[in-house]
């Protein structure tokens, strides 16, 4: 091969090798970005004594013999901290709602007077929110396992890459980047802990 030809190929193969490197970054970013999606979402299950109509999300009731989430048949509304409303779009559904509620034992109360539900939830003891605390800092740390477990894979992957040739310098730099990434998403981790701490204790 002509002395430039080698030049420019060696040029092209290192052009691939980063594209390559880009892959695994993205990649490993994306994966991390959902896990902290995934952290997100336990954690608004992580009921704090606040009203939030999140609470019923788990709840479906039985809608003309099909199961249907209940917030496909009513509306749910906070009136105020400590209190959810739920306006059903059929009257007839109010008596299978408020059964639903209370079959599923989340410890709240429905009161039907007729036209709506209303459920005043209870304020939580000081032993509850300690229990809280406990979860949402077992749910914050599996998010960042998680985490852990994508630098591993992305660094395994670049490993493959320097035994395939990539320059060591460069997956040094690539590790690096790694390192970064999770460094910065497990900081979004603690600030999500944080704000969820100071939320459940906040009476």
């Amino acid at each position: 091969m002509h002395p430039n030809l080698n030049t420019q190929y060696s040029y092209l193969n290192t052009i691939t090798m980063n594209e390559d490197i880009q892959f695994i970054l993205d990649n490993a970013k994306e994966q991390m970005d959902k896990a902290v999606s995934h952290l997100e979402a336990e954690l608004v299950k992580v009921r704090a004594g606040k009203a939030s109509p999140t609470m019923l999300e788990s709840i479906s009731v039985d809608y003309y013999g099909t199961r249907t989430p209940l917030n496909q048949v009513a509306n749910i509304n906070t009136a105020d901290a400590r209190t959810l409303v739920i306006q059903p779009w059929e009257k007839s559904m109010l008596t299978p709602i408020e059964k639903a509620i209370m079959a599923a034992n989340l410890g709240l109360n429905p009161q039907n007077d007729g036209l709506l539900i209303r459920i005043l939830v209870p304020a939580l003891t000081e032993e509850r929110r300690k229990e809280l605390v406990k979860k949402a800092k077992s749910e914050v740390e599996n998010g960042k396992v998680s985490l852990r477990t994508i630098r591993k894979e992305a660094n395994e992957e670049l490993k493959k890459l320097q035994k395939n040739g990539t320059p060591e310098d460069d997956i040094k730099e690539a590790e690096a980047k790694v390192q970064l990434l999770i460094d910065g998403f497990v900081l979004k981790c603690d600030k999500h802990l944080e704000i969820k701490e100071k939320e459940i204790m906040t009476v």
